[in-house]
């Protein structure tokens, strides 16, 4: 088992130094396969959203570690909010909080930021490896469903310079549930 340990950790410094470098990393969650990049970097958000074929105004969701990973955004919540918030996480669903520090190619220049804690420890790993929240979105071009297995990732962008990261999905039927703070499911 250590050297099963070992090996992980080594893909997940290699895929840290890649997202580090404005690259995008390919990753299981708990339904899905998704794509992950700095938030804050206009040229990997960029680049993800030209291998989505998606459009910038969409918005895309963003994955922290833990719930500390949003204090800035749950910091202004009312107490209620803010305990029904932290207590779906981790798990597979998405908040829309009040934007406070995202740039707009992640909001699609909403007032909201889709937020999330996930249920999958691989991704929960990479983000608090990388030390602060990463886009998260499912990796499939636009028009075609998310990709369930590691051999869906790699037939799409394996030649399309995304780092994979060897994983499994947790079995769920699709991908997060996004939901308002006053209870509204969005999908």
């Amino acid at each position: 088992m250590t050297g099963c340990k070992q090996s992980f950790d080594f893909a997940l410094n290699v895929a840290v130094r890649c997202l580090r470098a404005g690259g995008v990393v390919a990753h299981a969650t708990e339904g899905v396969w998704g794509l992950a990049c700095d938030p804050f970097n206009a040229h990997a958000v960029g680049r993800i959203l030209e291998l989505k074929g998606r459009a910038l105004n969409k918005g895309l969701i963003v994955a922290g570690a833990n719930a500390g990973d949003f204090k800035v955004e749950l910091g202004g919540l009312d107490a209620r909010y803010r305990a029904q918030v932290e207590n779906s996480w981790p798990g597979a669903v998405t908040w829309l909080l009040p934007n406070v520090r995202f740039p707009m190619w992640i909001t699609g220049g909403r007032a909201t930021v889709a937020c999330r804690v996930p249920g999958h420890a691989q991704a929960r790993e990479l983000t608090g490896a990388f030390g602060a929240p990463l886009v998260s979105t499912s990796a499939n071009p636009h028009g075609l469903p998310a990709a369930r297995s590691i051999w869906q990732v790699r037939r799409w962008f394996q030649n399309r310079a995304v780092l994979i990261l060897h994983g499994e999905t947790l079995g769920r039927q699709g991908p997060s549930e996004i939901r308002t703070l006053e209870g509204k499911r969005e999908r």
